[in-house]
């Protein structure tokens, strides 16, 4: 059965100050019980409470986050790759997902040619322990080398690696989420539920303006585009999570970048209530 659930990258202060089991007590409390692990240390007294949260609150570790090479605060499947399947094994979890190619491999066509190969070397040790690999998609993926979309490129190239198409950057890219949804169809084991709002200009944005200061307004009329709760922006997502469905996504994860001032819990719940009032509530 596909599941709502929570993508953690939002949570990590929270994380951070409360503790794993704290902080998805109070996710629970709203209504969620998945989440995915993302920016948070996977030290053995973080794992334990994740473990806990698990066995006594009922939520599930939907998947855990890895880059594929080294970077600073953070666990890879080059060097810990042993390590990150010990993790997902004991915390029940089925999937591991790399947020972004190395910035190398989005500038160039042959080093995102390695990233690819080299994605697909490691999930295939990875499903050797029944554990999926997945890439996670920004705007950028949209760009082209060649006429071709880089995630196209990542989707040919690497083909044992699944997908989690996040919505909002899809938007961002310049596509429509549900027919890139319906693309990429069964590669795609999650999505991120982020939706994508415009927001009122700043009132300083004209003062700016008339005081011939265009880099500032300029940057206030960028700032616009926001990441939303789900239901408070642009997105169709009465569209999209059936299409997810369709297709066989086994989660879909709320996720919002920026809060502009509210909490993650007041943030999780609002798109909690809107999905709810969609018709989604079984999902939780």
């Amino acid at each position: 059965m596909t599941r709502i659930g929570v993508q953690a990258m939002m949570l990590k202060d929270e994380f951070a100050e409360h503790g794993p089991f704290e902080t998805l007590r109070r996710v629970r409390a709203i209504g969620y019980r998945a989440v995915e692990v993302s920016q948070i240390p996977m030290t053995p007294a973080n794992v334990d409470e994740l473990a806990r949260a698990r066995d006594e609150l009922g939520v599930e570790v939907a998947a855990l986050s890895a880059s594929l090479t080294a970077r600073p605060g953070g666990e890879s499947l080059t060097d810990d790759l042993d390590k990150i399947v010990r993790d997902a094994e004991r915390l029940g979890s089925s999937m591991i997902r790399i947020g972004m190619p190395p910035l190398e491999a989005m500038a160039s066509l042959p080093a995102l040619l390695d990233f690819c190969d080299r994605s697909n070397a490691a999930a295939v040790r990875l499903a050797e322990h029944g554990i999926r690999l997945c890439h996670h998609n920004h705007h950028v993926e949209f760009a082209k080398h060649e006429g071709r979309h880089l995630l196209d490129v990542i989707v040919d190239r690497a083909p044992d690696v699944g997908l989690e198409i996040d919505v909002h950057w899809v938007q961002r890219g310049g596509l429509d989420p549900v027919a890139t949804l319906r693309r990429y169809g069964e590669r795609v084991a999650m999505v991120h539920l982020k939706d994508y709002r415009i927001g009122a200009l700043p009132p300083e944005a004209a003062a700016a303006l008339a005081a011939g200061d265009t880099a500032a307004f300029q940057a206030a009329f960028a700032g616009v585009v926001q990441f939303g709760e789900v239901g408070e922006g642009n997105l169709d997502f009465a569209a999209i999570v059936p299409t997810s469905l369709e297709i066989g996504a086994e989660y879909l994860l709320v996720e919002q970048d920026e809060r502009y001032g509210r909490t993650p819990y007041e943030c999780l719940t609002t798109s909690h209530h809107n999905l709810e009032a969609l018709g989604f509530g079984s999902l939780f």
